[in-house]
């Protein structure tokens, strides 16, 4: 531990100094990503000497105690071996006081433990604070801080906030909440995080679009027949069923995840990559995509519920049956969209985008589907269907990308058989322990707001959802549960990509297709 930080690591420099406040400290999330994540940190040399950490929750406990079940959480959620000195080094920085969020005696307590720690540790009066609370506590958070004047940051210290999503449950809502915090936050001081922003391959995107000569020519309706984007799940709703019922698949994941993976497939190249002008790229994208029209929702949205069935060869019951879920819900549990966006670039090429629990695999991918070459040049050949290029990018779990392409099956007579070329980071660059949060911490502690939502991103994604939502709510599902655990989802998702002659990608079918 003696060593830390005295080199500077080959991804970047350590953070300056700071303390990290997390409010709702003692939930899954602090336990299974947050302090696995610093802990990452600090073993790459990204942590700062002078850093410290600050738990805030309503659970009565003390502070040695909550050191105690950290200790015991890393045995379980550590993503390498932990290394003694280095947790001993974390846990004499570590705090944690119990308190009512929304008391103001609260933060007269927080400020009081932040000046001394900031007197023991040296962290220079900088501060981000995490939220990992319920939603709507973030209001109230922000109002406080405001209020006991911690936001502020004066002299050259500087002030962040971290919201977990969803940021909102509608339109509506997303801007009652944008429009809240900022009477006490400017927009460089919002972080809203999206985890999935953390992963490697989705960053890649950008350097695997703007980086390589080959692709940026034909990233384009020229050459582009259709984009496919899949976000699969094999788990169902756990312990989460109180806040699944009030959200539903299409809001906990489509205007986050799924249309942050859509603005950088879709975006164009970025003068620079400063944070600015990377998200002014994704904020157009969001902002050209055409939202369904009313009358439409019906044909291009589906909406499943998934029944019993067999996951992993296991049996798993119905959504209705899990923990806090009504036993006639209507909530869905599956997502198919085809999405357009009104732009030069991609005009007339269709997003189908789909999101689901209970699915067969659990993957996240993004699927390029080239447009078909000519068949003149094989017309007097047994060629009679020619295999389409496709490239896919692997999100999750398995990070990578495959290139399939044909060529001539050996023998006399003309064959073309489909070949995939396949790159895997592990592969090449080895595997790095990771939970997905490394990056986006650093890059808080850092001011680099590259990979967080900005306010009018999210609000766009809410505009292209409200009409969806809307229709839905109108009209309840029919015949819920419509598709069994274990299976691709509903057959009107299938028939959503049949009107239009084409297919979901068999995910399952990879290395034989």
């Amino acid at each position: 531990m003696n060593e830390l930080n005295d080199q500077t690591h080959s991804a970047g420099k350590a953070a300056g100094p700071c303390v990290m406040v997390i409010f709702g400290a003692t939930g899954d999330l602090t336990k299974r990503k947050l302090f696995p994540a610093l802990y990452n940190l600090a073993k790459g040399n990204l942590l700062s000497r002078n850093f410290a950490i600050v738990c805030i929750s309503r659970t009565e406990m003390s502070n040695e105690a909550f050191r105690d079940q950290l200790s015991k959480d890393m045995e379980t959620f550590a993503t390498s071996t932990v290394e003694q000195n280095l947790w001993g080094w974390f846990l004499e920085r570590t705090y944690y006081t119990p308190a009512n969020v929304t008391n103001t005696d609260c933060y007269r307590k927080l400020r009081d433990l932040l000046t001394q720690v900031d007197q023991t540790h040296g962290t220079g009066g900088n501060y981000f604070f995490y939220l990992a609370t319920a939603p709507n506590l973030f209001g109230e958070i922000v109002r406080q801080l405001g209020a006991s004047g911690l936001a502020r940051g004066e002299n050259g210290q500087w002030r962040r906030v971290i919201f977990e999503k969803p940021f909102g449950h509608d339109l509506e809502s997303a801007r009652a909440l944008n429009a809240e915090i900022r009477q006490v936050l400017n927009e460089t001081q919002i972080y809203r995080i999206d985890h999935y922003l953390g992963k490697e391959t989705v960053q890649n995107i950008l350097v695997f679009r703007f980086g390589n000569a080959i692709f940026e020519p034909i990233w384009n309706r020229r050459y582009i027949d259709h984009i496919q984007i899949t976000a699969a799940e094999t788990v169902g709703v756990e312990k989460r069923g109180g806040y699944y019922e009030t959200s539903g698949a299409l809001r906990d994941m489509v205007p986050n995840h799924l249309f942050q993976l859509v603005s950088l497939t879709a975006m164009e190249p970025p003068i620079s990559f400063d944070a600015n002008a990377v998200r002014d790229e994704q904020a157009k994208v969001l902002h050209a995509i055409s939202p369904i029209p009313p009358e439409d929702v019906l044909s291009r949205a589906v909406r499943g519920q998934y029944g019993e069935g067999i996951v992993n060869d296991e049996r798993v019951p119905s959504y209705r049956s899990e923990g806090q879920v009504a036993p006639n819900s209507t909530t869905e549990t599956f997502v198919a969209l085809k999405l357009m966006i009104d732009n030069w670039r991609w005009a007339d090429v269709p997003f189908y985008l789909r999101t689901g629990k209970r699915m067969p695999n659990r993957v996240t991918e993004i699927a390029i589907q080239f447009k078909r070459a000519p068949l003149l040049l094989f017309r007097d050949t047994p060629v009679e269907r020619l295999r389409t290029n496709r490239l896919v990018i692997h999100i999750q779990p398995d990070e990578g990308i495959s290139l399939r392409f044909g060529a001539k099956i050996p023998g006399p007579i003309m064959r073309v058989g489909a070949v995939e070329m396949d790159f895997n980071y592990v592969d090449y660059f080895g595997s790095t322990p990771s939970t997905g949060y490394e990056r986006l911490l650093y890059d808080c502690m850092i001011g680099d707001a590259t990979l967080f939502q900005r306010a009018d991103m999210v609000e766009a994604g809410w505009r292209v959802i409200e009409p969806i939502l809307d229709v839905w709510q109108a009209l309840p599902p029919r015949a819920f549960p419509n598709y069994p655990a274990g299976t691709w989802g509903p057959k009107e998702a299938d028939e959503l990509l049949e009107r239009d002659g084409r297919e979901w990608w068999k995910i399952e079918e990879q290395p034989n297709d």
